[in-house]
């Protein structure tokens, strides 16, 4: 039987979702343009006068360009992490902070000060990559359980888990007399961070790469369990990955940088509403668009109130509870009104 269509809508729509899966594109060249010019007012903000000093182009590689580094590496790993968490639970509002991920680093962090005082970073960062996946996994087996599966109910759950687990790392804090790691740990910022201790910060790298050959997979997952299983896909050993690669990118970044809300957040959300779900495609735009976020609100943070500076979580979660709120609201209004 001869099928009835229209040519020219056909071949338009085939454009259209070649278009759209294209990386390549000005847009995105663009977007890389943009991000590396604010990669350059970074490594040329700051207090430290490094042109009108004799040892400036010292202090320029020591602290500058691994600050920088560190800012690009952070905010794809952050961004990336939010990807994947939402394409696994399809819910829109979960990602590290949500989902008492973050929570779960920073009391790992606190249980390998306690058993080595004056831990290595290496030793931080296995702490928190470890209390990660644990934390991680411990939610997915949480909302698996339940049946009530909105999409406000999900981030809730998440909220709930990691305020129990903060409250118990400040009651940990207090009784060993070690609050003072607590509390830098919640206030995520980029001042320490300097040449040697950023390094391990490029594992995201590979962190990043693993996640594209794993991307047609994780976008199955995205359907639905029973929907993967029908496809082939082991549904059960995707997530221990998903959540293993997740557990090391949050538990790097904790360890190194500290806490940034809303950033796995805010930026998937954006790069979906304009590209759909598909991973392998939207992976670039992510990580593009999550470095120059964090990139932004850090020369916001040094600027604000120059010569001092504020901590990046503070701009970070300004401007993510403005988002959350407004993607609460775009969630919440009637289908026929949008």
């Amino acid at each position: 039987m001869q099928k009835n269509f229209i040519p020219g809508i056909e071949n338009g729509s085939q454009y259209r979702i070649y278009n759209q899966n294209k990386i390549w594109t000005k847009p995105f060249i663009l977007a890389i343009i943009v991000v590396i010019s604010l990669g350059i007012v970074s490594l040329f903000t700051g207090v430290y006068d490094i042109r009108g000093q004799e040892d400036g182009m010292d202090m320029f590689f020591i602290t500058r360009v691994p600050r920088t580094v560190a800012l690009m590496l952070t905010g794809a790993a952050m961004a990336m992490t939010g990807l994947v968490m939402q394409l696994i639970t399809q819910n829109r509002l979960v990602e590290p902070t949500t989902t008492g991920t973050i929570e779960w680093a920073g009391l790992g962090l606190l249980f390998v000060y306690l058993l080595f005082p004056g831990p290595t970073l290496v030793l931080r960062m296995t702490g928190a990559i470890i209390f990660s996946f644990i934390g991680t996994m411990i939610f997915f087996l949480f909302i698996k359980r339940v049946r009530l599966r909105s999409s406000l109910i999900v981030p809730i759950i998440g909220l709930m888990l990691g305020a129990v687990i903060s409250a118990v790392s400040t009651f940990m804090g207090l009784f060993f007399q070690m609050s003072q790691v607590i509390e830098g740990w919640f206030v995520g910022s980029f001042s320490s961070v300097q040449a040697g201790r950023y390094e391990y910060l490029w594992i995201i790298v590979v962190v990043t790469f693993l996640i594209f050959i794993y991307a047609n997979r994780l976008t199955l997952a995205g359907l639905g369990e029973d929907v993967a299983k029908s496809l082939g896909v082991n549904f059960n050993t995707l997530i221990l990955v998903a959540n293993g690669l997740i557990a090391v990118a949050v538990g790097i970044v904790a360890a190194v940088i500290g806490n940034l809300p809303f950033l796995g957040l805010i930026v998937p959300n954006i790069v979906s509403m304009f590209r759909g779900d598909d991973l392998r495609s939207n992976l670039p735009w992510v990580c593009l668009i999550g470095m120059g976020t964090i990139t932004l609100c850090d020369i916001i943070s040094r600027t604000i109130i120059i010569p001092f500076e504020v901590p990046v979580s503070l701009i970070l979660g300004s401007v993510g509870s403005v988002v959350f709120i407004a993607i609460l609201l775009r969630q919440r209004k009637p289908r026929r009104q949008r």
